[in-house]
């Protein structure tokens, strides 16, 4: 459990790190408009509660791909292939600014044990 905590801890700060960048907030203005608009799809075209459609476009975003909802409209099936290559390149755009807050994290860790 202390691992989950400590995990947390440096998530969070690698978020407050990251802020100064415009890079990394445009990368999460981005994410998150990504998650609204297409859970405001998913809502509307699929008629799928509000839960279930954010929950399809995170696992869909993430790769996770859960399987146990998937689009039965035809615009809701086009709108997931872009969903897909637009949100999988917002992620990791996101998610490599994260790394790097990270890694220069343990960065200054090494400088200063020197």
């Amino acid at each position: 459990m202390l691992a989950l905590y400590l995990n947390a801890f440096r998530f969070l700060k690698a978020i407050i790190r990251s802020w100064s960048s415009p890079k990394f907030r445009g990368a999460l203005v981005l994410a998150i408009v990504l998650l609204l608009s297409g859970t405001v799809f998913y809502k509307s075209i699929e008629d799928w509660s509000w839960i279930d459609s954010l929950y399809f476009c995170v696992t869909t975003v993430t790769t996770v791909g859960a399987g146990d909802l998937s689009p039965k409209t035809d615009i809701g099936k086009l709108f997931t292939v872009l969903y897909i290559f637009v949100g999988v390149g917002i992620f990791v755009a996101l998610l490599a600014q994260f790394a790097k807050a990270l890694l220069s994290d343990y960065d200054d860790k090494a400088a200063d044990a020197k």
